[in-house]
Parts: structure tokens; C-alpha cells; sequence
């Protein structure tokens, strides 16, 4: 199976869900930092309520409303992908159902969370998925979340699948990596912003991003230059970036995510509980780590 080998580009931000002051949905927001993110920061898609979008506390009707309002905002311009990955496939299928209806480019489906499923299971859930839509999937490899690594002999067998085109790839084992992009025309993404470099060296293609917020130019200039030959430009800007690639994880992302939109009068608001909002020193340190970078805050 051949598919395009960029289907959702080269850069792509994992947007934050922005809330209101009292914790609702911020529609006008969300649109809003849509355009940012694709004006600004250069990204070629989005992916909607993902874990940084706080899926695991948005109702599935707040998703939706939320979908809609980013494709109203940049699907003419850029892909929207939206998360719909959960641990439980029946739910995941209504999920994705809802996602095309509303307009969706592509999905984004992680493995299935905590009850780990032997490789059977997570063959068939990602499967049964792509089965229910006509759209483009990208595999969500996070086993430190999910608890459960995706086998490469797994990865291999699904990407059999027309219509699972691609892997956000969060694993942080290169070797296995590489035996996928060497197996199969899988379009693999890097899920750890730092790790984007390497990867690219053994057949990645990309970013979906976290630091991507502020680092947006950064990144895309990376892939770009390492994509023409320039690899001494690439690793240039990866050193740069690096500081904020990682420093947007020393607490949970979209704390700090949220905490730098909000400095730079974005929209964002609150985290929604289990999530806390970050605090003074918390904010200055993303402020020290951006500064490295080059990117104020």
C-alpha cells in the first residue's frame, strides 16, 4: 500500500483546549488560536482534543462543538485532526463517527489506555476504527501513557490497512522505529518534540508538536532544512529550540502550554481538575527556557 508520504504535512501542533474564566468551553478562543497556530506558527494541521486538548475531561459533545469551530477557523488552510482515541473501541468508533460528520481531515487514535490489551487486542481496536470512516489515521505510539507498546510486528500488520496512513510516534525507541519505516510507508510523526531530528534521520517525517505553540518557525525550518540536505542548519535549529522542545515538559504540557499562551494575552484560561494551573515559578522557568530559545513569552 502506497500513501502520500507528508498526508498531513510536516508540522503539527497538539493545540490546547481553551477555557473560559469559569472553566467552559471558549469557542471564540479556540478559533482564534487555530488561526495563531497556523498563521503564525506555520503549522500545517492541528490535532483537536488530544491529551494536551484535555480529552480525558471535555465531554464528547464539547469535542465536537470544539472540531467544528477549528474547521470553520483554518480547514481551509490546514488539516484538522481530531483525537478520538480511547480505551474502549465501541466508544472510539462513535467517537470517530462524530469526527467525520463534523468534517474531520483525519483521526488521531492512541492505544488503549490501562486496561492493556495484548497485541491481538490493539491490532483489532485500531483496525475496527479504521474500519467505521473513510478517513486517515494516525496511530498514537505512547506506551509511558498507554502502558502498552505497540509491537513492531503489530505496527507492521496494521499499517496493512488502507486507511492507517501514519504514526505519531511517542515511544522513544529509535531501533524499532526504523525496522517500521524500513517494513512499511507508514508516515511517522514524531510525538517528543526533541526527538524530532533523530527521528527524521531514519525516515520520520515530522512533528506533531507540544512546544510547538511558540517554537512553531523554528521546527518547520528544521524539517525543512534537514528535508533539502542541510543538515548542519537542522541541527543549528534544533540546539536552539532544544531548551523549549524540552522545557514545555517539566510539568505536564498543557499546564505549561496554557500558562505561556495566557502570558502572551492568548487564549487558554484554566486547566480543567485533575490538571492544576501553573504557578509564578513554574511560569518563570518556561519564561528562562523560551529566552534560550530565542522566543519571549
Amino acid at each position: 500500500m502506497t500513501h502520500d508520504p507528508r498526508p498531513f504535512g510536516r508540522l503539527l501542533t497538539a493545540m490546547v483546549t481553551p477555557f473560559a474564566p469559569d472553566g467552559s468551553l471558549d469557542v471564540e478562543g479556540a478559533a482564534k488560536l487555530a488561526t495563531y497556530l497556523v498563521d503564525e506558527q506555520r503549522n500545517d494541521a492541528l490535532v483537536i482534543s488530544g491529551t494536551t486538548g484535555e480529552s480525558p475531561t471535555t465531554t464528547d459533545a464539547e469535542k465536537e462543538t470544539l472540531l467544528r469551530a477549528v474547521i470553520e477557523a483554518v480547514g481551509d488552510r490546514a488539516r484538522v485532526v481530531a483525537g478520538v482515541g480511547t480505551n474502549n473501541t465501541a466508544h472510539t468508533v462513535e467517537l470517530a463517527h462524530a469526527a467525520q460528520k463534523a468534517g474531520a481531515h483525519g483521526l488521531l487514535v492512541v492505544t488503549p489506555y490501562y486496561n492493556k490489551p495484548p497485541q491481538a487486542g490493539v491490532a483489532k481496536h485500531f483496525r475496527t476504527v479504521a474500519e467505521a470512516t473513510d478517513l486517515p489515521i494516525i496511530v498514537y505510539d505512547i506506551p509511558h501513557r498507554a502502558g502498552t507498546a505497540i509491537a513492531t510486528e503489530t505496527m507492521c500488520r496494521i499499517a496493512e490497512h488502507e486507511r492507517i496512513v501514519a504514526v505519531k510516534d511517542a515511544k522513544g525507541d529509535l531501533v524499532a522505529s526504523s525496522w517500521v519505516t524500513s517494513r512499511t510507508d507508514l508516515a511517522y510523526y514524531s510525538g517528543d518534540d526533541a526527538a524530532t531530528l533523530p527521528l527524521l534521520s531514519i525516515g520520520g517525517v515530522g512533528l506533531v508538536g507540544t512546544s510547538t505553540h511558540f517554537t512553531g518557525p523554528i521546527a518547520k525550518d528544521m524539517i525543512e532544512a534537514y528535508e533539502r540536505g542541510d543538515v548542519a542548519a537542522a541541527l543549528t535549529l534544533h540546539r536552539q529550540a532544544l531548551p523549549l522542545f524540552t522545557g514545555i515538559f517539566r510539568a505536564p504540557g498543557t499546564m505549561l502550554v496554557k500558562a505561556g499562551l495566557r502570558a502572551r494575552g492568548l487564549p487558554a484560561g484554566p486547566v480543567r481538575s485533575p490538571l492544576v494551573d501553573a504557578g509564578d515559578e513554574e511560569l518563570n522557568q518556561l519564561r528562562e527556557d523560551a529566552a534560550k530559545a530565542g522566543i519571549v513569552l
